[in-house]
C-alpha cells in the first residue's frame, strides 16, 4: 500500500520530465541551427573568390638609384 503514488506527484514527475525534454530539444535546435549556419559561411566563403590577394610584379630593371 506504501508503494502507491498520489496523482499529484505523478503529475509532477510528468511535469518534470516534460520540461525537461522540452529544453534539451530547444537547445539541440539551436544547437543545430547555428552548425547549419556555420556551414553555409563556409561553403560561401569558398565559393566567392579572394579579393584580399594582391600581385605584385617586379621589373628586371634593377640598376635605378633612388
Amino acid at each position: 500500500m506504501g508503494r502507491e503514488k498520489s496523482p499529484g506527484l505523478k503529475i509532477l514527475w510528468l511535469w518534470t520530465i516534460g520540461t525537461a525534454g522540452v529544453l534539451v530539444a530547444s537547445v539541440v535546435s539551436t544547437r543545430m541551427r547555428d552548425m547549419n549556419k556555420y556551414l553555409n559561411e563556409q561553403q560561401q566563403q569558398q565559393q566567392q573568390p579572394n579579393t584580399t590577394t594582391e600581385t605584385i610584379f617586379f621589373s628586371d630593371d634593377t640598376t635605378k638609384k633612388f
